[in-house]
């Protein structure tokens, strides 16, 4: 582990030797992950995307892709573009990155069953902002709004998720 990666712990996220309070899946931590369960998978994940809402924020980090109101996420095991992003109109089940609410306005992507996604093994291990301190994701790990953006902009192509 370096300072570049994001540990998760019982206190929160550690990531360049500061601590971070962090919600994350109402299934807890999973060594099994399955779509639907809510549970954020362990294990060490690379960050491999940052998409944000141009209309809320300016851009974070030149690399980072805007979120454009078609944009979708497949989280259905049955769509070839399973956990992959897909535009509306879209048959599969999907959740829309472009939300009313604030929790996908800076969306962090994971490299969790990623890009050759297993069937069932889940989608969407996305790190964003919490609804509220505690309150859980749906296997996510979020974070309060002005922490997200602190560790957005300084994340490398090194960075890590790490949950143990």
């Amino acid at each position: 582990m370096t300072p570049e990666d994001l540990v998760v712990t019982r206190r929160g996220v550690r990531f360049w030797r500061q601590f971070f309070p962090i919600s994350i899946g109402r299934g807890g931590l999973s060594d099994n992950k399955r779509e639907g369960d809510g549970a954020t998978p362990r294990g060490i994940h690379r960050i491999v995307g940052l998409l944000y809402r141009p209309d809320r924020l300016a851009k974070p980090v030149n690399w980072a892709v805007p979120i454009r109101p078609c944009d979708l996420w497949s989280d259905d095991p049955a769509d070839d573009n399973y956990n992959l992003m897909v535009r509306a109109p879209h048959r599969f089940s999907h959740e829309r990155l472009r939300r009313a609410d604030p929790l996908y306005d800076l969306v962090l992507i994971t490299d969790w069953n990623w890009p050759q996604a297993v069937k069932g093994k889940g989608s969407a291990i996305f790190l964003h902002q919490w609804r509220r301190p505690g309150y859980p994701t749906e296997g996510c790990v979020a974070f309060r709004r002005d922490h997200l953006q602190w560790i957005a902009q300084r994340i490398t192509y090194q960075t890590r998720l790490i949950v143990k």
